[in-house]
């Protein structure tokens, strides 16, 4: 087959649904291996349309069949990319935020690999990106798939930016406890933009229109952490301004994000004494709950996913705090029938000893790369961004996870 045989073009949902689908499920995700992980979406267009603009381009193949072999998703945000001292040293630092693109989920069919047809579909939807402004594109990938890297790298002049970490716990059949020196208040929309906006504006990849997350129908809450004994448990809680003119000396937020309504995985490849084992602890799990007993959940079917985003705090007990969140967060998507939490960190994030993860199952270094569309230097004090250093903590916007 030669290249020019794939026309590139956008995404049309009543014809393309079907071939997009299946090219999304004929292409494993995250770390290949003989277990591999697929995805199943609810929708092909799901994982990009709560963004503020999106795209989605198909390659397919010319000719009376039609046949999609290729497509590609992208969207348009503004996010922090650095920020600013303020001019009174006292106060709070001034974020500086700039026009970003985000490629996600490149897919191309097994059978159609290696005649250039990734490359025409990130060139197609960088065009997008430019004529709406943006200034920068970055895309993720985990960081032994070679031939992505390569041709993000290589072939489209992307740079390896930072290595977060996918920290991944799965859900048991029991709930976890939450301990009891905690206490756990359920913040409305206006206070969780509050707490963001006052606490994690200057943060690396703060979206903007955090707002529109918080309000997202697929945000099931934002939920914050203080000890039982701190004045600034449930009974004198004033409101979020309040809270952060005089807080406790210790305190964690985050908040949780229903992906199992968008998509889902399914891990294949694995043997039967592997889905037996795994179907030994469940069972045991269910009959004796009270025992705690870490059991593997059902990976090997369609399972859905809760995303705890926003993670933060302060304070010399923040990281116990951000357990007893994880611990709700588990115990909400057990509620919500999915079989795993999952969330992403900076590789330096100083709260990471406090969320809990099967090794197993998580990412330890998911590679980010990034590439400057732009021409000038309209970020002020940052310069070109794709060569700053990695900070210690980083936000990742749910509708790109």
């Amino acid at each position: 087959m030669r290249e020019e045989l794939v026309v590139v073009r956008v995404f049309d949902p009543e014809r393309d649904r079907h071939g997009a689908e299946a090219v999304e499920e004929m292409c494993e995700v995250g770390p290949s291996g003989k277990m591999a992980l697929f995805t199943h979406l609810c929708d092909p267009v799901s994982r990009v349309c709560h963004s503020p603009a999106y795209l989605m381009l198909v390659a397919e193949i010319a000719g009376p069949e039609k046949e999609i072999v290729g497509l590609i998703r992208g969207c348009i945000k503004t996010a922090t990319c650095g920020k600013k001292p303020h001019r009174y040293p006292a106060r709070q630092q001034n974020p500086i935020y700039t026009k970003l693109a985000y490629i996600l989920g490149l897919r191309v069919s097994p059978s159609h690999r290696r005649l250039g047809i990734g490359l025409k579909l990130v060139k197609g939807m960088e065009e997008w990106f430019k004529e709406k402004g943006a200034e920068y594109a970055y895309m993720a990938t985990d960081k032994d798939n070679e031939a992505s890297v390569k041709l993000f790298t290589a072939r489209c002049g992307y740079s390896k930016f930072r290595t977060p970490s996918i920290l991944v716990n799965p859900v048991f059949a029991h709930r976890l406890p939450v301990t009891r020196r905690a206490i756990i208040l359920r913040l409305s929309p206006a206070d969780a933009e509050t707490i963001y906006r006052r606490r994690f504006a200057t943060t690396e990849f703060f979206p903007r229109d955090i707002d529109a997350v918080l309000r997202n129908p697929l945000s099931i809450g934002t939920f914050i952490a203080v000890f039982s004994d701190s004045r600034s448990a449930s009974a004198n809680w004033t409101g979020a301004g309040s809270f952060l003119d005089d807080p406790p000396e210790s305190w964690a937020v985050l908040s949780v994000w229903n992906c199992k309504e968008v998509f889902r995985m399914e891990v294949r490849g694995a043997s039967r004494l592997r889905r037996a084992l795994a179907r030994a602890t469940r069972l045991a799990d269910r009959a004796l709950q009270w025992l705690q007993i870490p059991s593997i959940p059902d990976l090997f079917h369609p399972f859905g996913l809760y995303f705890l985003y926003g993670l933060g705090g302060d304070g010399p007990g923040a990281a116990e705090l951000v357990r007893a969140l994880c611990a709700l967060g588990h115990n909400l998507a057990r509620d919500g029938g999915c079989g795993v939490v999952a969330t992403e960190v900076a590789a330096c994030e100083p709260l990471r000893g406090g969320i809990p993860h099967w090794r197993r199952l998580s990412c330890d270094e998911d590679l980010w790369c990034v590439k400057r569309l732009a021409d000038d230097y309209s970020d002020g004090a940052v310069g070109d961004w794709t060569k700053s250093p990695p900070p210690p903590s980083i936000f990742v916007d749910p509708r790109e996870f």
